[in-house]
């Protein structure tokens, strides 16, 4: 359906005529504004704690509110066509994130040359008149229909996920992590930032020479860090391994190799880090207008798991997601399909499991399939199709059907959707950090704070 806006011309315009705008507050009308008008004075900003009293209560730019007359006139009263002369402005009251607004202009006079003058309000739900004002305006001569226009979307990209996660791991004892081979500024500065932040007590193990290197260009100083100098990567994530055995470090943080040289030592039988359940990856995601924290596996371990890999995928991604905060998390096991097919396994795989956690084999979790990507997370689209299911449209995990398909939806969430990510290896007998060399700062000290709560929440 188009919207249409009709403006009132000059000649038809009398004294006494009103309209009216009503709009409710949200923190992203907050941010648009800051980024609009270059305006980052924090007592506009929701998650700012303007007087350092734990009040995180944005108020709302003052012109903003303003700007909402000039919705008004734009598109009711006079309507398309209408230009500015002059507006006056008194400020009588303040608007917060949540408060439902009307603004209201009403004609007081008409003058030569097609100017009309009007009194203009703003006011709050509770009848309290926040601003008031008068406008002056040159009216449109002629009558006009004017269609809506289609601006285009604009998303706020907003992590407050992660940041509530890097604010529950701070407090906590740092994780003794074993970091092999931070032997680039990227993996090195990594660790050390996780450091700073008080997530981890790195142990850095591989070549002292390129580690210093790395610091150097950095600008970083080491002396307050423990390095075990060792030649070849092997050597150092088998040192790494070693070290957890016996004790000595809680976590393993992947450096410049390949992964598939660090688990090779931590799958080993007799000296590995091997438990009952086999080692998969876990995306976390913080993406833009998800109202919780989405986890995708595994996108980076197995390539293509059978049945039996797949009830460990799940059970790991369940133990992480609860450790992370989640209450029940509700788990979508994804297909191309939402109905079992025998002609894609996949879907096979999906009922099974999701009869395996109604029987209490899987535990911790709510889990159903299959679902389609859009179905197991978007709820019109469960709805439309007829779900009805308790995962469909709410999903917190995401289990995909093998490595291909959950590598590309966590880049295409990362590149596309502005998601952060993190992740850790679950598994094994400490959380491993399996960062890639893409990874950012920010990716690679929220994999901290995730290993650290996971570690924490295991001694609990």
């Amino acid at each position: 359906m188009t919207t249409t806006y009709k403006n009132t011309p000059y000649d038809q315009i009398e004294v006494g005529m009103e309209a009216i705008y009503e709009r409710t507050c949200s923190a992203d009308d907050f941010y648009v504004s800051a980024h609009a008008s270059g305006d980052l004075n924090p007592i506009h900003l929701p998650k700012e704690d303007r007087e350092g009293e734990g009040d995180f209560e944005g108020v709302a730019p003052s012109l903003w509110v303003a700007s909402l007359i000039s919705a008004v006139l734009g598109n009711q009263m006079p309507g398309p066509g209408t230009l500015y002369k002059s507006q006056s402005l008194r400020f009588l009251g303040r608007a917060y994130e949540g408060d439902h607004l009307t603004a209201r202009v009403r004609v007081t006079e008409k003058l030569p040359d097609y100017v009309v003058t009007l009194q203009t309000t703003v006011e709050r739900t509770d009848g309290q008149v926040i601003v008031e004002g008068e406008a002056e305006v040159i009216a449109p001569r002629t009558s006009k229909i004017a269609k809506a226009v289609s601006l285009p979307g604009l998303t706020v990209r907003s992590h407050e996920h992660f940041d509530r996660l890097l604010d529950q791991a701070r407090p906590l004892p740092p994780l003794i992590t074993a970091v092999v081979a931070p032997e680039d500024r990227k993996s090195l500065g990594g660790a050390l930032l996780a450091a700073e932040n008080t997530l981890i007590e790195p142990v850095l193990i591989g070549s002292r020479e390129k580690i210093e290197d790395a610091a150097e260009r950095l600008g970083k100083d080491l002396a307050h860090c423990d390095i075990i100098d060792v030649a070849s990567h092997s050597q150092a994530a088998a040192q790494a391994v070693a070290m957890v055995r016996e004790g000595k470090a809680q976590a393993i943080m992947k450096g410049q190799l390949h992964t598939d040289v660090l688990l090779a030592e931590i799958v080993k039988r007799d000296v590995g880090l091997r438990t009952d359940n086999r080692l998969s990856h876990v995306f976390v995601m913080d993406v833009p207008g998800l109202d919780h924290l989405l986890f995708i596996s595994d996108a980076a371990i197995n390539i293509s798991p059978d049945l039996e890999a797949k009830v460990d995928i799940v059970q790991n991604a369940i133990n992480l997601a609860l450790a992370l905060g989640q209450q029940q998390p509700k788990v979508g096991i994804l297909s191309a399909v939402e109905t079992v097919n025998t002609k894609i396994p996949s879907t096979m795989d999906a009922a099974i499991l999701s009869k395996m956690a109604e029987r209490g084999q899987i535990k911790g979790g709510i889990v159903d399939g299959p679902l389609a990507m859009d179905n197991a997370i978007d709820i019109d689209a469960a709805v439309t199709k007829g779900i009805t299911s308790l995962v469909a449209g709410r999903a917190d995990v995401l289990v995909v059907p093998n490595l291909e398909s959950g590598n590309m939806l966590a880049k295409e969430l990362a590149f596309v959707a502005h998601a952060e990510v993190c992740g850790v290896v679950m598994g094994a007998r400490c959380p491993v950090i399996l960062t890639s060399r893409a990874d950012d700062d920010k990716a690679r000290l929220m994999s901290c704070a995730v290993a650290l709560l996971y570690a924490a929440s295991q001694k609990a």
